[in-house]
């Protein structure tokens, strides 16, 4: 098995234009403490190249040790801050397929569309990818419990991944706002789960100062090493494609860790000479959690305005106060990417018709084809684009919300009623073979 042999200087630097600062890469930070912005993680080394490291990384998919079975670790050059990969923390993250879906491009305008499914992860979602990153930093730093404020999606992976490294997971949630097949799992991982009177904004802060007090690492998508760890989604997409760059990448946005960790990545592996553009970014949010989409609109100046009371069914993205949006909004900018907003219905049916391509995904998902067909419609992404979309969780993680759909209750967080245009509802039949033979035929 081919090793790489150059090694980096790790370092935090602080995200903001007019600060950079810089601290240690073992130093436990979530914001700048001069000016509090946001962090990433930075690397200072020699040159590599390009055509040797995508030998490497195909190689190593042929290898059977852990760290190359996953689907991060596999791409670790680029992301090079531990300091022993004896700290990986993997349960074979990644490795998630690219899915040719032909009716669901014809639905969404498109001459073909491909979904980059992330919900083929081991528990269901893109969190397992940065949470990896996050939960081996966090072994390396000596952690002993480790906690998020959680929708349900990370909550999940990081109960896992802590459960792996023989760590404490302890969650926090708002209670009641929550798919319970996502808490389950949590459930299932061991973790000590507080169900909070507050938003998930809120009780964001609160964590931060529990955290602070009693020695708890955070893993949300602020903790610079999740964005690390879901930058592998793109190498990934890149390595599968045999490094052919898209048009465009289309995701759900919500805290906004994905747009950050993407192009983060794509900036990093055009530096590397890995590819040779950057493809577009196109961040879809839920039309009642979208502050991001209206500062876009507004020119992306001046205050950013959080939702105080975000509503969606699509949990996963009920974000009211993204705080990855200053990274977000320059990677979207960096990429010539745009931000749009698309509603309940529109999700909602976007969801049937990718699940008609056999294909299957949680609501938050799929916003990225209701984002595709609403941006298709405007002229802003083309009929014939090379369109590769991100699937970020599994079907079944909210099968409520499918039931309901098929069968006409579904309804908005306003009490608006879902209509069920795609509808797929079972059908009850008498005990009697002929008379089901006669229904069959027609």
């Amino acid at each position: 098995m081919a090793q790489a042999t150059q090694s980096a200087v790790a370092e935090l630097v602080c995200f903001e234009p007019s600060c950079r600062a810089r601290y240690a890469i073992t130093d436990v930070l979530y914001s700048c403490p001069k000016c509090g912005g946001l962090l990433e993680a930075n690397y200072d080394g020699p040159a590599q190249d390009p055509e040797q490291l995508k030998r490497l990384f195909r190689e190593r998919r042929m290898d059977n040790s852990p760290i190359n079975q996953s689907g991060v670790w596999r791409y670790r050059e680029l992301m090079p801050f531990l300091d022993d990969y004896k700290h990986v923390v993997t349960l074979r993250e990644g490795n998630t397929p690219l899915l040719n879906a032909p009716s669901a491009a014809k639905y969404g305008g498109l001459d073909a569309v491909v979904f980059k499914h992330q919900g083929f992860n081991p528990t269901g979602s893109f969190k397992d990818n940065g949470m990896t990153a996050g939960a081996s930093q966090a072994k390396r730093l000596g952690m002993t419990r480790v906690a998020c404020v959680s929708t349900g999606n990370t909550s999940a992976s990081m109960a896992a991944y802590a459960a792996s490294a023989g760590m404490e997971p302890l969650i926090f949630l708002p209670n009641g706002k929550i798919a319970f097949s996502k808490l389950a799992q949590a459930l299932e991982y061991g973790a000590k789960t507080l169900q909070v009177e507050a938003n998930f904004d809120q009780i964001l802060a609160l964590i931060r100062v529990l955290a602070e007090r009693l020695g708890i690492y955070l893993l949300n998508s602020m903790n610079p090493f999740r964005v690390e760890g879901q930058k592998a989604i793109m190498f990934e997409m890149l390595d599968q494609r045999d490094w052919k760059v898209p048009d465009w990448v289309v995701l759900p946005g919500g805290n906004l860790g994905n747009t950050s960790a993407f192009g983060k990545g794509l900036r990093e592996a055009k530096a590397l000479g890995l590819i040779d553009k950057l493809p577009r970014l196109a961040v879809i949010q839920a039309e009642h959690s979208a502050p991001f989409d209206e500062y876009w609109k507004r020119g992306g100046t001046g205050e950013f305005h959080a939702v105080t009371n975000p509503e969606t069914l699509a949990t996963a993205i009920r974000i009211g106060d993204p705080v990855s949006w200053p990274k977000a909004l320059h990677e979207v900018r960096t990429t010539n990417g745009t931000v749009e907003k698309v509603t309940e219905q529109e999700i909602a049916d976007a969801k049937a018709q990718i699940g008609l391509a056999g294909i299957g995904c949680e609501p938050a998902s799929a916003a990225t084809l209701a984002g595709i067909k609403k941006l298709v419609a405007q002229g802003v992404i083309d009929k014939g684009a090379d369109v590769v979309a991100v699937l970020t969780g599994n079907v079944m993680k909210d099968p409520d919300y499918i039931y309901k759909y098929h069968t006409g209750q579904l309804e908005a967080p306003d009490g608006t009623k879902i209509r069920g245009t795609f509808a797929n509802q079972a059908l009850v039949v008498p005990n009697d073979a002929d008379k089901i033979a006669e229904l069959l035929k027609k």
